[in-house]
């Protein structure tokens, strides 16, 4: 009969790690449904990795977006003391002049330690 004159070609894969099963027969030829099944399975795991880390971007952007209210705030200028607070790193300095003036190097390094900090403590983890 029919039967005769079929292929049996049809693939089927599956990445172990994920769990993600890709199947082709479109082709008559088991090589070419193989590289078709190849690039679709490659796409769907760079798919879902690609969806992790901009789950991951838009989940730390979350974070760091604020609410807006006066208890957020990430700097104090208090003009009748010369007094700078930064909140954020919990940084006193009473020379309002020369900050104001351009002279913010100590807090933009003061800022990178507490970063770095917060970086290390991340990779602990």
């Amino acid at each position: 009969g029919q039967s005769v004159n079929t292929t049996y070609s049809a693939i089927r894969l599956t990445h172990m790690p994920t769990g993600i099963v890709v199947t082709c027969q479109d082709e008559k030829s088991q090589l070419k449904n193989l590289a078709k099944a190849m690039v679709e399975l490659r796409t769907r795991i760079y798919n879902m990795e690609y969806q992790k880390y901009i789950d991951e971007i838009a989940s730390k952007r979350k974070t760091m977006v604020s609410t807006g209210d006066r208890s957020a705030k990430i700097r104090t200028y208090n003009w009748p003391q010369g007094r700078v607070t930064d909140h954020r790193i919990n940084l006193t300095m009473y020379n309002l002049q020369a900050i104001i003036g351009g002279d913010i190097d100590e807090i933009i390094e003061k800022l990178q330690v507490e970063e770095n900090a917060e970086k290390l403590k991340e990779a602990e983890i």
